[in-house]
């Protein structure tokens, strides 16, 4: 018999504490979901942050606690030197996945920790970075478009956004492939179209709203690599409905329906 009614009960707690420089900021959370006609399941998280400067030099690092034993999950430095900016993630993680049904990567990719130098260099409003792997980046904002073009071997990358007569417009071509989003507002609703066939609507006001989003058909792929990745398997396409409100008390309540498995969700939730 197919569940009707999914209750997803979270609990944040988050604070932040300085000393010397240095501020430890957290949060965790446990949750319920009735999953619609497949198993029900709790899930727990439990995060913390560490971020720290020093002049114009920042180190935050992620961690992962809620698990048997703490597990690093970011590590990032940045710091400015004149008019470069030097950016480093030194945190190599695992970038394979346990998720069969999509393309993930069956094994991890390497070693991807990375730094990259921006020069704001003196071309208009243009900015020029260079990271280690020999990528070169040149973006800015022109008569209203923003642009970033990065040079790569052999799979150049231009992204490109606008807004234009009240239209948001974005294009992203990688290496040949290009997507793009459409979104304006009419009557307060704003809705989105994208090169993928999804589409979007958002309307409301704040702490009272109402979003529709239909996702198309995914269609079953064979990898290129299928040693690295793994297959894509089909999927019908699918619309959600969400339902967000905040109340008096400072919670706030929200419904998701998924026309996928006919999975209804409740999620009660509050911040502080």
């Amino acid at each position: 018999m197919k569940k009707l009614i999914a209750l997803f009960a979270v609990s944040t707690v988050a604070s932040t504490a300085a000393v010397a420089g240095i501020a430890i900021s957290g949060a965790a959370s446990v949750s319920y979901d009735d999953n619609g006609s497949s198993a029900s399941a709790t899930s727990y998280d439990a995060d913390l942050a560490f971020a720290g400067s020093a002049g114009a030099t920042t180190v935050a690092i992620g961690m992962d606690v809620d698990g048997a034993a703490p597990a690093t999950t970011s590590a990032t430095m940045a710091t400015s030197i004149g008019p470069l900016t030097v950016a480093v993630d030194m945190f190599d993680e695992d970038d394979s996945t346990t998720v069969t049904t999509t393309g993930g990567r069956r094994t991890d990719s390497g070693d991807n920790r990375s730094v990259t130098v921006s020069l704001a260099a003196p071309i208009g409003d243009a900015t020029v970075g260079l990271d280690n792997s020999g990528d070169v980046t040149v973006s800015g904002t022109f008569s209203g478009v923003s642009i970033a073009h990065t040079v790569k071997n052999g799979a150049d990358k231009t992204v490109g956004s606008a807004s234009i007569a009240g239209m948001d417009v974005s294009l992203t071509n990688d290496g040949g492939d290009s997507t793009w989003t459409i979104g304006t507002t009419v009557a307060g609703a704003t809705v989105t179209v994208g090169s993928d066939k999804s589409i979007s609507a958002a309307f409301g006001v704040t702490g009272n709203t109402v979003t529709i989003a239909h996702t198309a058909e995914r269609a079953a792929t064979t990898p290129t690599n299928a040693v690295t990745h793994f297959d894509t398997t089909q999927k019908d396409a699918f619309t959600t409905i969400a339902i967000s409100r905040d109340l008096t008390s400072g919670a706030a309540l929200a419904a998701t329906y998924n026309t996928f498995d006919s999975s209804l969700t409740l999620k009660a939730s509050v911040a502080f």
